[in-house]
C-alpha cells in the first residue's frame, strides 16, 4: 500500500500552487495547522525534506519539486479515473470495435477517428480493416458495434456514405499498355491479374477474377498497389486509394472498350441502433460527417447495393 494518500498529494500540490499554507487553506477548506500537518506527514514517510525555510518564508526544495511534478500526474491520473467511471456509470461504452472495408477513404476513417478522440478520450477503439465480405460477415457475428462495406447486409438497414470509383489500371510499360488500342476482356485474360483477398472466413465469395490466366491474391490492398507499380499485374483500385500514383503517372488507366471504372457503394451499417450507446452512436456520426467532406461522391439517396461486390 501506498505510504501518502492521495488527499496528501493533493494537499502539497494545493500548498504549491497558492504560495503557502494560508492561502492554500482558504482554497481547499482545510485549517492552515491541517495543511502543515499533511506536509510533514509526507516528510516522515517518505524520509525527504519538501520546503525549507527562506527568510519568512518557506520554499520548496529541489526534491519537493520533482516528487510535486509526479505527484501531479497521480492526482491527474485519478480525476481521470473518476471520469470514466462517471461515463461508465451514465452507459459509456468503454470500447467500440468498428468493422471498415479497405476501399473507405483513409483521409476520412482518420478525421472521423481524430474527432471521435477528442470528444471521447477514454473510450477505446477496435478497428478492423477488412475486404468484400469480412465486415459484413463480422455483422452478422455481432463482433463490431459498426461495419462499412459495400457488400449488402441482409437484414440489416445502411446508412450510404460514399461511392468509390475502382480503376483498372497497370504500369505504363505494362504489355496491355503497349497495344495501344481499346482492350477487351480477352486480352485481359491473357495476363496476370492481382485480387485482393475477401477476408471473410465463412462467407467469402470469389469476386472480381476474369479467369485470367495468372492471378495473384493478396491480403491488403498497399501489396495490390506495390505489386501494380512493379510492374506484376493488373487490377481494379480504387482511384482514391492510387490518385497519387495517378497523378505521377507511376500507374495509367487501362484504355478498357467497357468496363474500365466500377463503383462501390458503401454503407454503414449498426449492430444494433436501438441499443448503441453515445460512444457508438458519436463515432458512426463522426464517420457520416468526415466521408461528406472527403472530396468523395457521398451517395445520397438511400439504395442498397446489390451485394455482388466488384473487382478488387
Amino acid at each position: 500500500m501506498p505510504k501518502v494518500t492521495l488527499l496528501q498529494w493533493q494537499m502539497l500540490a494545493a500548498v504549491a500552487d497558492h504560495g503557502g499554507f494560508a492561502k492554500a487553506a482558504e482554497v481547499v477548506h482545510k485549517s492552515p495547522s491541517t495543511l502543515n500537518h499533511a506536509i510533514h506527514k509526507i516528510e516522515e514517510q517518505l524520509g525527504v525534506r519538501l520546503f525549507e525555510p527562506r527568510g519568512r518564508q518557506v520554499v520548496m526544495t529541489e526534491a519537493g519539486r520533482m516528487l510535486l511534478r509526479r505527484a501531479r500526474q497521480v492526482i491527474e491520473s485519478a480525476a481521470s479515473l473518476e471520469e470514466v467511471a462517471e461515463h461508465l456509470a451514465g452507459g459509456l461504452e468503454a470500447e467500440v470495435v468498428l468493422a471498415v472495408d479497405q476501399v473507405f477513404p483513409r483521409d476520412a476513417l482518420a478525421a472521423a477517428l481524430l474527432g471521435f478522440s477528442q470528444r471521447f478520450p477514454h473510450v477505446r477503439v477496435q478497428l478492423h480493416e477488412t475486404v468484400l465480405n469480412g465486415a459484413v460477415e463480422m455483422l452478422y457475428e455481432s463482433a463490431v458495434e459498426l461495419a462499412i462495406s459495400g457488400v449488402n447486409a441482409q437484414g440489416f438497414l445502411g446508412q450510404p456514405l460514399v461511392d468509390v470509383p475502382f480503376v483498372a489500371v497497370a504500369h505504363p510499360d505494362h504489355e496491355l499498355h503497349r497495344l495501344e488500342r481499346l482492350l477487351d476482356l480477352r486480352d485481359l485474360e491473357r495476363h496476370r491479374q492481382i485480387v485482393t483477398r475477401d477476408s471473410a472466413t465463412r462467407h467469402r465469395a470469389d469476386i472480381g477474377w476474369l479467369k485470367a490466366e495468372q492471378r495473384w491474391t493478396v491480403s491488403h490492398l498497399s501489396t495490390s498497389v506495390d505489386m501494380l507499380k512493379r510492374g506484376l499485374g493488373f487490377a481494379w483500385v480504387p482511384q482514391t486509394v492510387i490518385q497519387p500514383e495517378l497523378d505521377a503517372g507511376t500507374l495509367k488507366p487501362l484504355a478498357l472498350r467497357i468496363g474500365a471504372t466500377r463503383h462501390a457503394t458503401l454503407q454503414l451499417y449498426y449492430r444494433d441502433l436501438d441499443s448503441a450507446g453515445p460512444a457508438t452512436r458519436a463515432l458512426a456520426g463522426a464517420l457520416v460527417e468526415a466521408s461528406s467532406s472527403s472530396g468523395t461522391s457521398l451517395v445520397r439517396d438511400c439504395v442498397h447495393g446489390d451485394g455482388d461486390g466488384e473487382p478488387r
